[in-house]
């Protein structure tokens, strides 16, 4: 199962339930026990507060926080701590992912305000998601699964605060770091009084009826465009670089480099016509544009738009690739897709729907320059959130009840409908827990679970308790990189139950040493979905993830093992 993971030979959830399988025919586990984590209230949990956070944010309610997170200087740090802090507070009772994706394009348009450089800030926007994971419970799906493997043990599992005691100095802490040091180690681009952004890779046709013809692109105007430059002319077969000098004819195809409002501004231009066919029959004009960022594991890796049939699969059109090296050589129809790539692509309002529910294919999908207005239905969303938080921090419901019945309320009210539910419950997602689950179990009932509990001992032999709950930190955490944070958690929290029994310790502090260990991704943008969806739109390379996050993975390992072993050993 690591080794699939790790080679990527399926999707996530397609290796789990596969490994799942084979021990459910080897006879490892029994039909009761293989699905047993389907109906493990931490998957039913999950699911509801995927609904909550949907309705959450399909409502508006998180637009209230735009005035926290603005900044007010040009400051680079004092910029960061503004946005630093509201948004882990927001990722502690909301799934994170929602709240980065309704931040990144307010972030880049507060940029440019500023004249920040948006790669100054989105980094520090996906770190503050994930630290503030841990200020609750419900701060992460990787800490609800946690708490359901405990409580299959027969133990309570977390309190609502047990993990804040980490996440409120993690939050301080590495809030801290980003504003005096860690922007310094970011690149500058995007930046607003910058070199031009050049962020994607679109082509635009020469139409026959342009007045231009025969005239050389500087004298079509074609040269200072400002915010893109056209990099090559493809004619017929031939490609060749765009000189000053170089005339131009009816049907080039001209390859251009720069945003979003690059395109739409030159394609306004009298004699140039998009390439790519327009969605539908073409009566609709100013079709809504959405950047979409392509999944690990997606169907389009590897594939180029054409072998892949986007437009008929998805119902939308590409119509600029931009990637994190830049290198988009020939036709965009012939680029092969990789991970990360950010495509924007030209649909109709149904699209974002259409996109959102091949979770598996994109990481994120947003809409361009539109921020979703406030409904009348928000202040019933935040009543809704907030009354589901109160009922499990005051211990007056489990978090599966609260969480379904909050789930409900954003039904009932009319703050999710129809379709919508279904797709936020993100389906793939919960197959990975449930098998997750009954894998860790395997890893526990034959044995596997004392044996790596040893080996984990010997490891930190050399520093007791605290020795172990280093090793059971630091193994949880190179087992995420390597496979997922929730196939990480179901298969280290036996072997934390066993490292704790056997030395006689409190299980909680172990626990959640797997839970934010788990979770703590911050060398690649891999590792955790949230750096994923900020890697294109802030320009970054893989480097930039590890040489910010490095100092980052540091803090949250001191801050965890130190108060673990305070607290809990």
């Amino acid at each position: 199962m690591v080794v699939g993971l790790v080679r990527s030979w399926a999707r996530t959830d397609l290796v789990l339930l596969g490994s799942l399988g084979l021990l459910l025919i080897a006879g490892v586990l029994s039909p009761e026990d293989a699905f047993a984590g389907f109906a493990n209230p931490a998957v039913i949990a999950i699911g509801a507060l995927f609904v909550v956070a949907a309705g959450v944010d399909r409502t508006g309610a998180l637009g209230f926080v735009d005035g926290l997170l603005r900044p007010r200087s040009a400051s680079k740090g004092a910029a960061v701590v503004r946005l630093f802090v509201p948004t882990a507070v927001l990722s502690g009772v909301l799934n994170n992912t929602p709240v980065v994706a309704m931040l990144i394009p307010r972030i880049q348009a507060w940029a440019r305000e500023r004249g920040i450089p948006a790669s100054k800030l989105l980094i520090p926007l996906s770190t503050a998601a994930i630290v503030g994971g841990w200020l609750t419970l419900i701060g992460t799906s990787t800490n609800v699964v946690v708490h359901g493997l405990m409580q299959a043990e027969g133990l309570d599992g977390f309190s609502f605060f047990d993990l804040t005691y980490i996440g409120v100095p993690a939050v301080l802490a590495v809030g801290a770091y980003y504003a005096l040091i860690g922007h310094r180690l970011l690149p500058n681009r995007d930046g607003a009084g910058g070199a031009p952004r050049q962020d994607y890779r679109f082509e635009l046709l020469v139409s026959p009826e342009a007045s231009w013809l025969g005239q050389t692109v500087e004298e079509a105007g074609l040269r200072m465009l400002g915010d893109a430059f056209l990099s090559r002319i493809r004619r017929g077969d031939s490609v060749f670089g765009a000189s000053p000098e170089t005339p131009l004819e009816a049907g080039d195809v001209l390859e251009f480099a720069g945003d979003a409002q690059a395109h739409d501004a030159l394609l306004a231009r009298p004699g140039l016509l998009r390439k790519a066919p327009t969605v539908g029959d073409g009566s609709e004009a100013d079709l809504p544009l959405f950047e979409v960022v392509v999944a690990p594991g997606s169907r389009l890796e590897g594939k180029t738009l054409k072998s892949a049939d986007f437009r008929e699969r998805y119902g939308g059109v590409v119509l600029a690739i931009r990637r994190r090296d830049g290198q988009v050589e020939g036709g965009l129809g012939n680029v092969f897709l990789r991970a990360g790539d950010l495509l924007l692509v030209e649909g109709k309002g149904a699209l974002q729907n259409r996109l959102s529910v091949q979770s598996q294919d994109f990481a994120l999908v947003a809409p361009i320059d539109t921020l979703r207005p406030i409904t009348s239905r928000a202040p019933i969303a935040l009543a809704i959130l907030f009354g589901m938080i109160g009922l499990v921090a005051f211990g007056l419901l489990p978090l599966a009840s609260a969480a379904f019945a909050a789930a409900l309320g954003m039904v009932v009210t009319g703050c999710l409908r129809g379709p919508s539910v279904l797709r936020a419950m993100d389906g793939p997602v919960l197959l990975v827990i449930g098998a997750a689950l009954g894998i860790g179990h395997a890893v526990e009932v034959t044995g596997l679970a004392g044996v790596a509990a040893r080996g984990v001992e010997l490891i930190g032999a050399w520093g007791g308790p605290v020795g172990a709950l280093i090793a059971v930190y630091v193994v949880s955490n190179l087992l995420a990189e390597l496979v997922t944070n929730k196939a990480s958690a179901a298969l280290m929290v036996p072997v934390a139950l066993a490292v704790a029994a056997d030395l006689g310790a409190d299980p909680v502090g172990f626990c959640i040493a797997v839970a934010v260990g788990s979770a703590a991704s911050f060398l690649t943008p891999i590792g955790y979905q949230t750096n994923l969806m900020v890697m294109s739109a802030g320009g970054y390379k893989y480097t930039d993830f590890t040489r910010a996050g490095a100092p980052v993975s540091l803090i949250v390992a001191v801050v965890t093992i130190t108060v673990c072993s305070l607290v809990w050993l």
